[in-house]
């Protein structure tokens, strides 16, 4: 048997196996070959231009092997795996990632302790003492004490008034948390984070 032909059949045979086994090859197969031809013909058509017989010959050699090669190359192309759609790929969740939905600042009242209440309730104390005499100057001192020590516990409270920031956090698994800072976070709405144990952090 001829060599081309034993060649040939060896070929077609493979590219048969591969279109048995793939449907998909055969139009990855189709679309190349056709791809090939188009280019030959085109290059023929410039071969015919050329000023010298041996110029276009050797041009229609060249556009033959062109040819040949694309072939070939289109052969190769057929047991490679297609590439998958964006659209098919499907990108797994990731529980701890999220984006940041909101930030908004705040004020923390601070927490009234136990000298503010004895401080208030003194100056009460001693503002009433100077109102009337007898067991009215004593209620007086008494509601004066009880007053003060509100009035005194809420100033503490506004004098240890803290700004927080609170960052809310959407996560690819739906699930929405705040977080609460005491400093600014530097961060806006749009950032991409992590959960970070009790906080967050960017990624």
């Amino acid at each position: 048997m001829n060599k081309k032909v034993l060649i040939a059949s060896l070929m077609l045979t493979v590219v048969t196996g591969a279109f048995a086994q793939n449907p998909a090859a055969r139009q990855r197969y189709a679309e190349d070959s056709k791809r090939a031809s188009v280019r030959y013909n085109d290059d023929k058509k410039l071969c015919a231009d050329a000023s010298t017989s041996s110029a276009r010959m050797q041009c229609l050699r060249d556009a033959r092997a062109e040819y040949n090669a694309a072939l070939a190359q289109a052969k190769q192309n057929m047991n490679k795996p297609l590439p998958v759609p964006a659209a098919a790929r499907v990108e797994p969740i990731c529980p701890e990632c999220g984006k940041v939905v909101a930030v908004e600042m705040a004020e923390k009242e601070g927490e009234g302790g136990a000298l503010g209440v004895i401080a208030g309730g003194v100056a009460g104390a001693l503002l009433g003492n100077q109102v009337g005499g007898g067991t009215g100057r004593d209620l007086a001192t008494i509601a004066g004490a009880a007053g003060g020590a509100l009035a005194g516990h809420k100033i503490e409270q506004k004098v240890k008034t803290t700004k927080i920031w609170n960052v809310t956090v959407v996560f690819e698994g739906g699930n929405k948390q705040t977080y609460s800072f005491e400093h600014d976070p530097g961060m806006m709405s749009g950032d991409l984070v992590r959960s970070n144990g009790n906080s967050i952090a960017r990624r």
